[in-house]
């Protein structure tokens, strides 16, 4: 991993070691577009980064430890974000910029780390202020990532897992088969487009499609994970609503442009045909005075 270790450098700002000391410490300077923003709304970026606004007693402090945390999302190794991502099966764009990244995985709350890899695991681990170096074992990330929630937390996550396994079992469903896939980037709408990028029933909530209900119901509660999946199918029926009428629409503009076009055709021809006329009246009339005056010339001068 790219990102520097906090056993080499604790102080360093945005590091999760340098938290605490930030956060006892004096204010730092900070400048920026963020030092123009009142407190709550810098709390609001702090914790969309990961951060505990909580922690910090100084506006100062708060927005030097914003300005590490960017800096240290920077350093972050991309693929290893993106490997989060598709383990958190968060519905976003590939094409996304590091922040937009961390900001996703942060709203990540999953505790099971089945088939995240070693360098996602680490860039989770710093993204939940958990002090690591980097270059642990998968199953010491792991660890310290577990031993870092607390009893009541982990009480009430298996308590909404044994909801939401009892949900699952009663509607019938056995889990997310289907393989996640990024929502595809804004502008790509084509029918080949999304029949590769998108999986059936999905359009707009990419990779959201593919967690199972259990899981949802574990992350957000069972009223919050019931409400999830209702507004998800929700927006699928109204997304696919929306696909055909502006199909029809699609089709009545072609049929209307195609009208337009013959109406413009006959029109066209119907132009040339007067001008045709026109032409050839002009000819015969020039042809007769031409006549005309060589008559009159000629033969009936005396």
């Amino acid at each position: 991993m790219s990102p520097p270790t906090p056993d080499a450098d604790s102080s360093r700002p945005g590091n999760p070691a340098a938290a605490p000391a930030q956060s006892s410490g004096q204010p730092t300077s900070a400048t920026g577009p963020l030092a123009a923003l009142p407190k709550d709304e810098l709390e609001h970026v702090a914790a969309e980064l990961g951060l505990e606004p909580g922690s910090f007693r100084h506006v100062q402090g708060l927005l030097a430890a914003i300005h590490g945390r960017k800096q240290l999302i920077a350093t972050f190794d991309r693929d290893a974000m993106l490997d989060v991502i598709r383990w958190g099966r968060r519905p976003v764009q590939a094409n996304l910029n590091k922040e937009q990244l961390a900001q996703e995985i942060v709203r990540i709350k999953s505790m099971r780390f089945d088939g995240l890899s070693q360098p996602g695991l680490a860039v989770l681990a710093w993204l939940r202020n958990v002090q690591i170096a980097g270059n642990e074992s998968p199953p010491t990330l792991i660890h310290k990532l577990k031993r870092q929630e607390g009893f009541f937390t982990r009480l009430n996550r298996k308590r909404r897992s044994f909801l939401g396994k009892i949900v699952a079992n009663m509607i019938g469903e056995s889990g997310g088969g289907e393989d996640y896939q990024f929502v595809p980037p804004d502008g790509q709408t084509s029918a080949g487009e999304s029949k590769t990028t998108a999986p059936p029933g999905a359009s707009g909530a990419l990779g959201a499609a593919a967690l199972s209900l259990k899981d949802e119901i574990e992350e957000a509660g069972l009223i919050g994970g019931i409400a999830g999946r209702i507004k998800k199918s929700a927006d699928s029926y109204l997304n696919q609503k929306l696909d055909e009428i502006e199909s029809r629409i699609d089709r009545k503009l072609d049929e209307i442009d195609r009208r337009l076009a013959e109406w413009r055709d006959k029109e066209i021809s119907n132009r040339i045909k007067i001008l045709k006329i026109t032409l050839w009246a002009s000819v015969i009339v020039g042809a007769f005075s031409l006549i005309y005056a060589y008559v009159t010339k000629y033969f009936l001068k005396h």
